[in-house]
């Protein structure tokens, strides 16, 4: 079992993916979170999107996989995993950071995968090139 069960929305545009920077963590991460007891993951999705995008609408949902690896963290003594449920979607509005959000990052071919957290490195990013739903690999 992983130390963090989330769920995550993929949003490419233009060969891009939307990622987000969490207050207090330089690694880019997906927008999503933590499934709430008795929560779906789609319902999780929307709360949590509403809760870091600002005003935007997460619609279209599809289940694209889970995936396990290792948590974000600044901390290297800290390992703890974590496992997403992806689902790639469509946002309506424009998304803004929230107060919880530092910086939100279009992600594409020629940016520093140094900002990348490990799940994306690893397992998401690679999986998505792989089956095409990207022009470029990691």
């Amino acid at each position: 079992m992983a130390d963090y069960n989330k769920v995550g929305l993929l949003v490419i545009r233009e060969d891009r993916v939307l990622l987000c920077r969490k207050r207090g963590l330089s690694r880019l991460i997906l927008p999503g979170g933590t499934l709430e007891a008795g929560e779906t993951p789609e319902a999780c999705l929307h709360r949590e999107i509403h809760e870091e995008l600002g005003d935007v609408v997460a619609r279209d949902l599809e289940y694209i996989g889970t995936y396990r690896d290792r948590a974000a963290s600044d901390d290297p003594s800290v390992v703890k995993t974590v496992e997403i449920q992806l689902y790639r979607g469509e946002i309506t509005g424009r998304p803004v950071a929230s107060s919880e959000i530092e910086a939100l990052v279009w992600f594409g071919r020629e940016s520093d995968r140094e900002e990348l957290s490990p799940i994306l490195i690893h397992s998401i990013l690679p999986d998505l090139a792989q089956r095409g739903m990207l022009g470029w690999g990691v």
